[in-house]
């Protein structure tokens, strides 16, 4: 096999040297035998391994589900026999299976199953992407959400210099003369991005018993628009059906496609217990294909106790990982907490629910962490970050315990000091760098020069903070961030949206080379999820995920990292996506 943009191996065996017999005799160890026979070998790669000491590599045997060998040519060859699958990668670009540290993996699967507007402000686009989402779901099902106009204001791929994209927020505003063609059997409810805006089909309203006489129910000369108010719409959102098992599933498997066609070997899902039991089903017929760390919220530690689970409690295809927590809001509608106010909402953003009595969240972090959790608490604002270090030091200071906490998001430091009490703490900064270049389309028109210190991803590093990377994806209803970590690794090193704007970078004093990204999606998430010992880099006896691109993100232009794909992602010795041919 021979992938195009595959680099040369630029004499590799020369530079390896001593490096790679080191690591073809730890495969030896490992296995028990240098000769042992491996199911598939790939070679004549570029190999970034992930293993300091050993970074390249030109190939690999995989046995079962597990690496057998890492190295040259050669010596991987001593692994190949009669009934082995051979495959020349042709200089191609190989690393570990990408981990992503947050998704939110039910949300996803319901917007590439369902509808998903966030990007929609025209009625050519409801039409279309309503038509598709009918056309995707079961016959009859109710089509729900969608969150129109998100990019209306500012324009997808803004860089936040004054583009918009042509209208005021909220300047869409669709009335069901658009959808009751397209949606006859189909109820329909959907949603604008901030939540204030409704729109009904006949068919939603019909069976929802909706009249022109209910408060917040739009008519004009006595006939019912489709427009409705939050309160109207909560009436109409009481009479639509749970989903089904089976369109759960349905918009599982759509969302496990994607995400292996982005590469992505493992996710660390906030997951609530119907996903948990999707997932359970998917991995009992085996068709996950990516490894789940699943996050259930902070606030059930006490139910996880009773009945002895621990982080990490589960299998390598499926485990309860860390516990989630939130400090504060989100920038997207101004309610991250700052010290100082918004420049646009003079308000200082607002404390989540876990923060209310004074002291809950405290009591919350400190009795996850006696009882065998790890808690990963949301914070966005300034003031939001401090206050939880504050608590993390103080529970830190009174357990024997060790677990590895992170700073969800960590999005706007007060300053480098913040970095450097983070390192000190040996808190992780939780990231997601396609929020950069999403978010700096209005954040510095709301928070003026704080901006700063906005994914201070250089600055963390640099102070010694453990960089983990992931996307957050699908987003808010507000954003909608992908789940392909080649456009996160390209925003954390370029700062650029994918137009390239601004020239150099949003504050290009904040970016950092491929080689800490790539880390921050493979090596760092491992050790986060305390999985290092079997997962997130390429060596012997650790399990065989890894990833094969169209060229190396060492080699090109950083500007050009935006345009590499995936070509095959294998998870646990088998490739369960390949790239459609360049003609199909």
């Amino acid at each position: 096999m021979s992938l195009a943009g595959g680099t040369t191996r630029r004499g590799l065996r020369g530079k390896l040297g001593l490096a790679l017999v080191l690591v073809v005799a730890l495969g030896a160890s490992a296995c028990g035998s240098s000769h042992e026979t491996a199911d598939l070998v790939l070679g004549n790669g570029r190999l970034w391994t992930g293993v300091a000491e050993a970074p390249w590599a030109e190939a690999i045997a995989i046995r079962g589900d597990r690496i057998l060998a890492v190295g040259g040519v050669e010596a991987v060859e001593l692994h190949r026999g009669r009934g082995t699958d051979t495959v020349d990668l042709g200089g191609a670009f190989v690393c570990p299976g990408f981990i992503d540290n947050h998704t939110h993996f039910e949300r996803a699967g319901s917007l590439l199953l369902g509808v998903n507007l966030l990007s929609v402000s025209t009625a050519e686009g409801l039409r279309r992407e309503l038509a598709r989402a009918r056309d995707r779901l079961p016959e009859g099902a109710w089509i729900v959400g969608g969150d129109w106009g998100a990019y209306e204001a500012w324009a997808l791929g803004s860089s936040g210099t004054g583009a918009a994209s042509g209208g005021e927020s909220g300047a869409f505003d669709p009335d069901r003369a658009l959808i009751d063609p397209i949606t006859p059997t189909n109820p329909v409810l959907l949603s604008r991005w901030d939540g204030e805006r409704f729109l009904a089909n006949r068919l939603a309203l019909d069976r929802a018993g909706a009249a022109c006489d209910w408060g917040g129910v739009e008519c004009v000369d006595e006939e019912m628009t489709g427009r409705l108010d939050p309160v109207a719409a909560a009436r109409v959102r009481a009479i639509v059906p749970a989903k089904s098992f089976e369109q759960r599933l349905a918009e599982g498997r759509v969302a496990l496609d994607r995400l292996a066609s982005h590469g992505v070997t493992g996710i660390h899902d906030i997951t609530g217990a119907n996903q948990l039991r999707v997932f359970r089903s998917l991995a009992a017929n085996e068709e996950l294909t990516t490894r789940v760390y699943a996050r259930p919220t902070l606030d059930h530690w006490e139910d996880l106790a009773a009945v002895g689970i621990e982080h990490g409690f589960g299998d390598r295809w499926l485990r309860i990982g860390g516990l989630k927590g939130f400090v504060d809001g989100i920038m997207g509608n101004s309610s991250a907490r700052f010290y100082e106010p918004y420049l646009t909402t003079g308000t200082r953003g607002s404390w989540r629910r876990m923060m209310e009595p004074e002291g809950n969240m405290r009591h919350l972090v400190a009795s996850a962490v006696e009882s065998g959790h790890w808690p990963q608490v949301h914070a966005i604002g300034d003031e939001a970050i401090d206050v939880l270090l504050d608590i993390y030091e103080q529970v830190l200071a009174s357990t024997e315990r060790t677990p590895r906490l992170r700073v969800i998001h960590t999005q706007v430091l007060r300053g480098p000091e913040v970095a450097e009490r983070m390192a000190r703490l040996g808190v992780i900064a939780e990231m997601q760098p396609y929020h950069a270049i999403d978010d700096m389309r209005w954040m510095e028109e709301r928070i003026g020069e704080r901006a700063r210190w906005a994914y201070a991803f250089r600055t963390l590093r640099d102070a010694g903070v453990r960089l983990s990377f992931g996307s957050d994806w699908p987003g808010t209803n507000a954003s909608w961030y992908p789940s392909d970590p080649l456009l996160g690794i390209y925003a954390a090193v370029t700062r650029q949206t994918l137009d390239g704007a601004p020239e150099g970078g949003w504050y290009p004093q904040e970016r950092i080379d491929v080689q800490t990204a790539l880390e921050a999606y493979t090596v760092v998430n491992a050790w986060a999820a305390g999985e290092e010992a079997w997962r997130g880099t390429l060596e012997p006896g650790n399990l065989a995920d890894l990833v094969v691109l169209s060229g190396d993100p060492f080699a090109v232009d950083p500007s050009e990292i935006k345009e590499l794909r995936v070509e095959r992602t294998l998870v646990g010795g088998r490739w369960v996506y390949e790239a459609p041919a360049a003609d199909s």
